[in-house]
């Protein structure tokens, strides 16, 4: 879960804020102070309070405008609506989207040679690479050994929810799947699309002497990272 939604999620734990940002993302029109202070029966400056929070972590947006369209002398009233920060908390974090997102492009560009499995693992392959180019372009981190490349790696598959753990200077065990519990109903697609993903990461990062290989643990991430001479 990123810092985003941590906040986010803290920021809900207080009821009245839960109850107000109910009322505003089913508001068909942007929610002024008053009406926010309405719906849950409190004053004006406390809900400015409760609003100004969630303002603060993302889930709403402020402006100013007249509500009726009628302009006035002296400041505008505040309105708020929902902003498009998507808030899903999972404990381990899990990638459902980006599983959803490779399996629906593969559905959209398979080839005519290829099976519905080989084009998600293409897919995936895709999307690892690039998404290791990327890091790799923003780091600029010239020749990469293995310590130092796994040290990028974890950081990123971390962020990706994969919890992993640097058992030796030249291992990375990944301790969460985030793509669990799809993973369980077919393991060798899911595991195939996970493995595809990981090892055309390290690529794209010119990782060249790391290797992804596939190495199943219950409750676990089915891939392991490691140097190539291990």
């Amino acid at each position: 879960m990123t810092d985003d939604a941590v906040r986010a999620v803290a920021a809900l734990d207080d009821e009245l804020r839960r109850r107000m940002f109910a009322f505003i993302r089913q508001s068909p029109a942007p929610v002024t102070r008053d009406e926010a202070a309405r719906s849950v029966g409190i004053s004006r400056k406390l809900a400015a309070f409760h609003l100004d929070k969630l303002v603060e972590v993302g889930l709403l947006r402020a402006t100013y405008a007249q509500p009726d369209g009628i302009r006035r002398v002296g400041r505008a009233p505040k309105l708020y609506q929902p902003t498009d920060l998507h808030v899903q908390v999972s404990i381990p974090p899990r990638e459902h989207g980006l599983l959803a997102e490779i399996l629906l492009e593969a559905v959209r560009h398979r080839r005519p040679e290829e099976s519905g499995p080989q084009a998600a693992v293409r897919v995936a392959a895709d999307r690892g690479h690039a998404l290791g180019k990327a890091e790799h372009d923003r780091l600029k981190p010239g020749r990469l050994g293995t310590e130092r490349a796994l040290t990028y790696i974890a950081h990123v598959l971390e962020e990706h929810g994969f919890e992993p753990a640097r058992v030796e200077p030249t291992r990375l065990r990944l301790d969460n799947c985030p793509f669990h519990p799809l993973a369980a109903k077919d393991p060798d697609l899911v595991c195939g699309i996970n493995h595809a993903f990981l090892a055309a990461y390290c690529e794209g990062l010119r990782a060249t002497t790391v290797q992804a290989t596939l190495a199943p643990r219950p409750g676990a991430c089915c891939v392991e990272l490691s140097s190539r001479s291990s």
